[in-house]
């Protein structure tokens, strides 16, 4: 009996250096975390490395056989090959497609993606799954495998096109309409505006106007901008705007034409919608915000690292206070943005 205690003592021990060893490593990477942007991934596959090279330790030192060790080496071998075998229907599948989209950096946080049915702003690039917030501000959860299986539109940063149908009767020229429209697309906001007919319909014309959005985190105001600009520059202009099959029957008099009556400009001026993304992706935004001051601060301390050697290497003591005075300052800036990012993780978490 003493003798089988005994022999526990190895793979006891083991055990416990192994879950103390997973615990410190957590914790150092969860700080690390807070330092650094983009880590969460690569800290998530540290911990699956990790583990698993503590589970072979444990099966190492277990008070067994070689032959037994051996078979469950074999087993521990076996059930790996049939996890990634099964790799497309399983967590696992999740997570090498999240190893492919990091590879290929397809996008990042805060950009707006759109996959099959599902449009919004990531907010968290996870090791099996990304989140994402759709213009209802809710929070929509997509597996990574889901990701990889479907095509799905990455909005670029440098700018998007914005466009509008608009319909119009045969009795209205062409060489008319489209001067309206350019003027609208500039009204708008949009730059490089370009006018297209789309259909000749059996009633009507259709139009589309589009134009460059180079602010794309306001890509909901400006399509709603473009379609108000639109109307008003048509119904300024005097031109009755139908459906591809409007048809009116009401006993109305000769002449009479659906434009409602103008309206001062301030009246049109006032709706704004310039707070309708602050509102919708406000969570997208603030993950934004935070990878910008995780770099931020990053830049800090690599200045706060390079005075620090550079100060030890300095022999005279006017350029040394001043350099440590710049150190002060820096130290200060960095201690400011962690409290900022800390207090800004907590309230996202807490949403």
């Amino acid at each position: 009996m003493l003798e089988f205690l005994i022999s526990l003592i190895p793979s006891t021990a083991t055990i416990v250096v192994v879950v103390c060893v997973l615990w410190a490593a957590n914790l150092v990477l969860q700080k690390h975390a807070t330092k650094h942007i983009g880590v969460k991934f690569r800290n998530q596959m540290i911990m699956v490395g990790l583990t698993f090279a503590g589970v072979l330790a444990i099966i190492l030192v277990l008070p067994m056989d070689d032959a037994r060790r051996g078979q469950l080496l074999s087993l521990l071998g076996l059930l790996l090959s049939a996890a990634i075998a099964l790799s497309s229907t399983t967590i696992l599948g999740n997570a090498m497609a999240g190893l492919m989209l990091r590879a290929v950096r397809s996008f990042r946080t805060g950009d707006f993606i759109r996959c099959g049915d599902h449009f919004g702003r990531v907010t968290e690039r996870g090791l099996v799954h990304t989140e994402i917030q759709n213009e209802d501000r809710r929070l929509t959860t997509l597996p990574n495998l889901y990701l990889v299986t479907h095509p799905f539109t990455r909005i670029r940063a440098s700018g998007t096109i914005i466009a509008t149908s608009v319909s119009l009767g045969y009795d209205v020229p062409r060489t008319r309409v489209e001067p309206l429209l350019l003027q609208a697309a500039e009204r708008s906001g949009l730059s490089g505006g370009f006018v297209q007919i789309k259909e000749l319909g059996d009633f009507s014309v259709s139009y589309r106007v589009a134009g460059m959005l180079t602010e794309v985190k306001q890509i909901i105001t400006a399509g709603s901008r473009l379609r108000a600009a639109v109307l008003d520059a048509l119904h300024d202009a005097g031109v009755e705007i139908v459906s591809p099959n409007f048809m009116n029957q009401r006993v109305l008099p000769d002449g009479f034409r659906a434009i409602p009556a103008a309206a001062p400009r301030r009246a049109r001026q006032a709706v704004d919608g310039s707070t309708v993304e602050e509102i919708v992706f406000d969570k997208a935004e603030e993950a934004e915000t935070i990878e910008a001051l995780l770099q931020r601060r990053a830049g800090v301390v690599e200045q706060i690292d390079e005075l620090a050697a550079r100060c030890k290497k300095v022999d005279d003591e006017a350029d040394k206070k001043r350099l440590e005075g710049e150190l002060n300052r820096l130290q200060s800036t960095a201690d400011t943005l962690k409290r900022v990012i800390e207090l800004r993780q907590q309230r996202s978490s807490e949403d």
